[in-house]
């Protein structure tokens, strides 16, 4: 399920922030790398830098499959894009800013977003304590991800 094309002033206020993401990384802003971020933006998938390819050359027919992969390259160092990998299959890219869990398929590698709100907590829940036991240790907690691994039934 794709989301609504975004009205244009949001398009504009994207293609801004993409700017100014991309400069102050040191990358430049190029019509490829916007065609990317547009593309990840708009979907729910977390799709793989050929299913990025893919979409993306019906907009601009003659992108490489090396440009797409510098341009994910790029939205990753810039954070507006996570690079999700697993021990098998392509690394996979989510654009989906807002912190959020994943259900991995182990057959296909196809991921989702787990539909369920985030928890900044869940680690203390999970354990009384143990984010200062890792502080003890010297181990300062930034963030947490968590994937929920299985198999999705065929539909």
């Amino acid at each position: 399920m794709k989301t609504a094309p975004p009205e244009p002033s949001t398009c504009i206020a994207r293609g801004e922030q993409l700017r100014q993401a991309l400069e102050s990384a040191g990358w430049r802003f190029t019509r490829q790398r916007a065609a990317v971020f547009d593309y990840l933006s708009s979907v729910e998938s977390h799709p793989t830098a050929e299913e990025v390819y893919d979409a993306v050359r019906r907009r601009l027919p003659r992108i490489s499959l090396a440009t797409v992969y510098k341009a994910l390259e790029a939205l990753v160092e810039c954070r507006l894009a996570d690079k999700l990998t697993a021990n098998e299959g392509p690394a996979r890219y989510d654009c989906h800013s807002e912190a959020h869990y994943h259900l991995r398929c182990l057959k296909t590698g196809e991921v989702r977003d787990l539909p369920t709100r985030f928890d900044p907590q869940l680690l203390e829940k999970l354990q009384p304590g143990l984010l200062e036991e890792m502080r003890r240790q010297g181990f300062q907690v930034t963030g947490y991800r968590l994937e929920v691994v299985g198999e999705f039934e065929k539909r």
